[in-house]
């Protein structure tokens, strides 16, 4: 048989039917498969797991089915326990697919130890932001007579002098006496003169 007639044939038209078929079905089955692995359109609700111990946390989180992975550790928080659950990734609420990782981040022990740095004779403008750059934070501003207005002229923390490269904690507030502007001078009056007639 040429190979016009077979493909004008019953015979061929029988086989392509086949083949199409075969082809459809697996189509068919691969997406069935796509559809059951990523579980399509089923989706978890993210739980909170703030405040929550690690072990607490991989508790829940296996519950609903997703998994963790443990990033550092954070700067002390004081609104959360020692070593609990401070920030995650998806945020609580949202939705995700079963077995998707959330990401966490646990609060350290406490406030770590920080060095004062030298602010005598800066202005105050740029001995605030000094102190929030290493997470320290402004206290009480007291002003006494002296000729560089707004200058650091002493540090303390809670009555006690601090000097340069003592150390604190972390989110401690720094009392500060700055200069007023202004020099106070007493007129001293010549006691020895006598008056004129």
């Amino acid at each position: 048989m040429s190979l016009q007639k077979y493909l004008t044939s019953k015979t061929f038209f029988t086989q392509a039917a086949i083949a199409f078929g075969i082809i459809i079905g697996l189509m068919l089955l691969l997406l069935q498969y796509i559809k059951f692995s990523t579980n399509h359109g089923e989706e978890i609700t993210v739980p909170s797991v703030a405040k929550l111990t690690v072990e607490q946390a991989e508790e829940k989180l296996d519950a609903a089915d997703l998994e963790y992975v443990l990033l550092d550790t954070t700067d002390y928080n004081p609104d959360y326990p020692k070593f609990s659950v401070v920030k995650q990734d998806p945020l609580a609420g949202a939705k995700v697919k079963s077995g998707r990782k959330i990401y966490i981040k646990i609060n350290s022990s406490g406030f770590t130890a920080v060095r004062i740095p030298n602010l005598i004779e800066q202005t105050l403008r740029q001995a605030e932001p000094s102190l929030k750059s290493i997470g320290l934070e402004v206290g009480e501003i007291t002003y006494k007579p002296y000729i560089g207005k707004d200058m650091v002229l002493e540090m303390s923390q809670n009555g006690k002098e601090l000097k340069p490269g003592d150390k604190v904690l972390k989110s401690s507030k720094i009392d500060l006496v700055v200069g007023d502007g202004k020099v106070g001078f007493e007129e001293e009056i010549d006691t020895t003169a006598t008056p004129q007639d």
